[in-house]
């Protein structure tokens, strides 16, 4: 696949999916998240100390959490900084933030929506490649994961192990690599984790999905390649329910 700096904006990322076949990415206004963290929550924060329409602003840290107006409890972690997505550069900066350890501190925020508390293997984070994404600006998706996913991981558990491996059978039809870490907090950040594979390498996780799923003792990463032949842009947020399903049977 040609390496494209998609830096340049979503269109041009619109365009590149039309032309190798994938579906079209969901676009009215591809800044529309930015405007929004940059223009009303840091500035509200910074003017007032008001995080709105933020739950959350981290001036320090560099991050916000949006309440998604998709779903009952589902919640995005977003940088302060321009950041495009998982093919930007300064995921993997040395200072970068780990924004996935941040996502995973603010999935208090989604469980406080949901009528019951829930076992955190049915909390996930999820973040699209540029194929499967709708806004110009880094988000990490923080919702349940669906039912099928969760019982299709607590079956395939052992076949998972500490390094990355295909995961026997895939996920809703695609093929993810999957691998375990073993620590209760997410210290590690997966954008490294997966940069690190001889796989991807550090110039190429743009065509890459990254989905972190809660698991006893620790975490599940997943992650999915973009594929023309399959029509996969490497949406790993296919594998969360915003609707939740797995709250109500918890409760």
């Amino acid at each position: 696949m040609n390496r494209i700096d998609w830096r340049g904006g979503l269109f041009a990322a619109v365009a590149l999916a039309a032309a190798l076949g994938f579906p079209a990415v969901r676009a009215a206004d591809p800044n529309a998240l930015w405007h929004i963290v940059h223009d009303r929550c840091v500035a509200g924060e910074e003017h007032d100390g008001s995080p709105a329409p933020c739950a959350e602003v981290s001036l320090a840290g560099g991050w916000v959490v949006l309440k998604d107006k998709r779903g009952i409890a589902q919640f995005l972690l977003i940088p302060t900084a321009r950041v495009t997505g998982i093919e930007d550069p300064a995921v993997l900066a040395p200072r970068a933030p780990n924004y996935f350890a941040a996502a995973w501190a603010a999935r208090t925020e989604m469980e406080a929506r949901l009528p019951h508390p829930v076992p955190r293997d049915v909390l996930s984070l999820a973040i699209n490649s540029p194929y499967g994404r709708s806004q110009n600006q880094l988000h990490i998706h923080i919702d349940c994961l669906r039912p099928e996913v969760h019982d299709a991981l607590v079956a395939r558990a052992a076949d998972i192990g500490p390094d990355w491996a295909p995961l026997p059978g895939g996920l809703r039809g695609h093929p993810y690599i999957a691998r375990r870490l073993n620590e209760s907090d997410l210290h590690a950040n997966p954008f490294h984790l997966l940069a690190a594979w001889p796989g991807v390498g550090p110039d190429g996780l743009r065509p890459w999905t990254i989905v972190v799923a809660g698991a006893p003792g620790g975490f599940i990463l997943l992650a999915d390649h973009a594929d023309r032949a399959r029509a996969d842009g490497a949406e790993g947020e296919e594998l969360q329910d915003h609707s939740c399903a797995l709250a109500q049977a918890t409760g």
